[in-house]
């Protein structure tokens, strides 16, 4: 019998399967096992980072054998990206609770959708519009105006799949450039700060926000993160808020990060994620808790930890050939170096990250 029918929090030894084997999944499947939890992998790919420290399934997201073998070798399951299928969701949903639901994936898996349910939910976006053809986006520029970025609805990440749109950019070549018959034109922000909140919530519906984080981001790969934000208590209050808001709204059981732009006071939501996030991987070192145990907590159906910051904490992303001082990081006192494991290095790539506590938070 599977230990994910009981009522109340799965008991130690429950085994939690994880949707990817990305270096999220590997960072949950360690928090798990600190608290007693076995996890699963399920991933298309062989030899990912979270495959080398947990039991893994290589199979195809469509493959219904596999899936239904893999449910019932599992108690709940959870994921460590977006871009599953909803369709493979569902069918596992069937045999076993899947946390968080279809429901936020669905929205999280299409900028649109995304948008759309942040204003639902009373909260401010850029302008945006959603383009399908040429025609779509020389319509959407008279909306939304310039500058703006086209980008793909869905799969983009890191920077890739985006466009920027100014006076003088042929509108024809962006199209072709995009690459996609599915985009949404977005107005260019100048922002004062990107942000992000990372809020846990838990079977009983109970929340904690982690900190605000303030991101830097180059080429459009996040670089630097910095936690917690300088900001005022007030648009701090205002940006947790807002990840409150949208975690409950899509009754969202384990982790939701919200990207935000602060301009002149106001919160815009950009993205949502509902998983770990890279800007929230400060939270190893410098929290009370990290992500990753709050995620396990989350799902197992355990009481949230507290989410306090100790120490203001940097974290900076080992981004390709970054990762080949690892030598001299580990070396360096107060540093704490994070590799993915990853076997090859590539311009781009995520290779790992280091944390430096800059000093006891509040001091």
């Amino acid at each position: 019998m599977s230990a994910g029918r009981h009522s109340g929090p799965l008991p130690p030894g429950s085994t939690i399967g994880i949707l990817g084997g990305g270096q999220l999944g590997r960072m949950t499947a360690v928090a798990a096992a600190e608290l007693g939890y076995r996890c699963h992998i399920y991933d298309p790919t062989a030899d990912g980072p979270a495959s080398q420290v947990a039991a893994s399934t290589v199979a195809a997201w469509d493959d219904g054998e596999a899936l239904d073998r893999f449910a019932n070798a599992v108690d709940v399951v959870t994921y460590e990206f977006e871009n599953v299928p909803v369709e493979t969701v569902e069918r596992l949903l069937d045999r076993v609770p899947v946390r968080p639901g279809p429901m936020a994936l669905s929205v999280a898996q299409s900028r649109v959708e995304e948008k759309s349910f942040a204003r639902h939910c009373g909260l401010d976006t850029a302008a945006f519009w959603g383009v399908r053809s040429l025609d779509d986006l020389a319509q959407a520029l008279t909306v939304v105006g310039m500058p703006s970025i086209l980008k793909t609805n869905r799969f983009g990440y890191d920077g890739k799949g985006q466009v920027t749109i100014g006076m003088d950019t042929d509108l024809r070549h962006a199209w072709d450039e995009l690459a996609s018959d599915d985009g949404i034109l977005e107005r260019r922000i100048p922002f004062e700060r990107e942000v992000s909140v990372i809020v846990a919530r838990g079977v009983d519906g109970a929340t904690v926000c982690f900190p605000v984080t303030e991101n830097e981001h180059v080429d459009g790969i996040l670089r630097r993160s910095l936690a917690p934000a300088p900001l005022d208590a007030e648009v701090a209050d205002a940006a947790r808020q807002a990840a409150v808001t949208l975690a409950t709204e899509l009754d969202v059981v384990g982790l939701l990060a919200v990207e935000l732009f602060i301009e002149q006071g106001r919160i815009l939501v950009n993205e949502i994620a509902p998983r770990p996030h890279n800007s929230g991987h400060w939270t190893q070192d410098g929290a009370a808790a990290s992500q990753f145990e709050q995620l396990v907590r989350a799902v197992v159906g355990l009481p949230l930890a507290p989410a306090d910051a100790l120490f203001e904490t940097e974290m900076i992303n080992l981004i390709g050939a970054d990762a080949d001082a690892w030598r001299e990081l580990a070396a360096e006192p107060g540093a704490k170096l994070h590799l993915y494991g990853k076997a090859e290095t590539r311009p781009g790539r995520k290779m790992g990250h280091v944390n430096r506590r800059r000093k006891p938070f509040g001091v």
